[in-house]
């Protein structure tokens, strides 16, 4: 993908365990930024990539790479300090199509307690009349204080 087109939501809880279903796993740490521009390496149980997004706001530029996990672990220790520990679970929605999800994050760390919902769309128009669900909460979308580069350096921005 190019062009991300996310709202993002903070959750007053983790949902049910029946809504959430199973998750991955995933460490996550910030090789750099700059201005509106971030590179961070991610590594899950079966993945690795290396992403580079620019841009705030509904939109962003977005470029992601495989890497192997050599190489993910290679990178791991030049992101001390700007790193962040989640569990992420793909929630169906209801109204949307079936392969359109919610993307919902449960922090572990120094985030612990933190829950998030990123839901990612086809274009801005859909993302316009995209109606949250009752379970999600307030919209941060766009708010640099809850993007995950931020949260990794300075933690939660409400406490």
């Amino acid at each position: 993908m190019t062009i991300e087109i996310e709202r993002k939501f903070l959750l007053p809880g983790p949902p049910s365990d029946d809504r959430l279903g199973p998750g991955t796993h995933i460490r996550q740490g910030y090789l750099a930024e700059e201005d509106s521009v971030e590179v961070r390496v991610r590594i899950t149980d079966d993945t690795s990539s290396v992403t580079v997004k620019a841009g705030s706001g509904l939109s962003r530029t977005e470029v992601d790479v495989a890497i192997s996990a050599g190489q993910a672990e290679a990178l791991w220790p030049h992101t001390v300090g700007r790193r962040i520990d989640k569990t992420r679970h793909r929630v169906a929605l209801d109204g949307l199509p079936p392969d359109h999800v919610a993307e919902v994050d449960i922090y572990a760390g120094t985030l612990e307690g933190l829950c998030v919902a990123e839901v990612e769309f086809a274009s801005e128009a859909v993302a316009a009349s995209f109606d949250p669900p009752d379970w999600f909460g307030r919209e941060v979308t766009g708010d640099p204080a809850w993007s995950n580069a931020t949260l990794s350096r300075h933690g939660r921005p409400d406490t």
